[in-house]
């Protein structure tokens, strides 16, 4: 019953306890953000910002903060694959434009 009823709170409330990230999925998120970020710099468009999530992933994850380090990987992979959006979008745009 108890069971029963920490379910259903969890359910109401939209949460559910997660675990904590370890080693592996730093390592993992990592990889994706520097693989997003290794595209960017093929298109010359690498973000400070990108490399700022990256060097605090990595500073998270040097003094065992894994849960950090995945979150600033994750940012760093997003900010990556905006910088590659961009890239891609405004290379053809500028054609779209009116010139007077």
């Amino acid at each position: 019953m108890r069971a029963l009823l920490l379910i259903s709170v969890f359910l109401i409330t939209g949460s559910a306890p997660t675990l904590a990230a370890s080693e592996g999925d730093f390592k993992a998120a990592y990889a994706a953000a520097e693989a997003s970020e290794k595209e960017a710099g093929q298109l010359r468009n690498q973000w400070t910002t990108t490399e700022a999530a990256l060097a605090a992933a990595k500073k998270a994850a040097a003094s065992g903060d894994f849960e950090q380090a995945v979150s600033s990987s994750k940012e760093a992979e997003a900010l990556a694959n905006a910088s590659n959006f961009q890239a891609t979008s405004e290379k053809e745009r500028w054609k779209d434009m009116e010139i007077h």
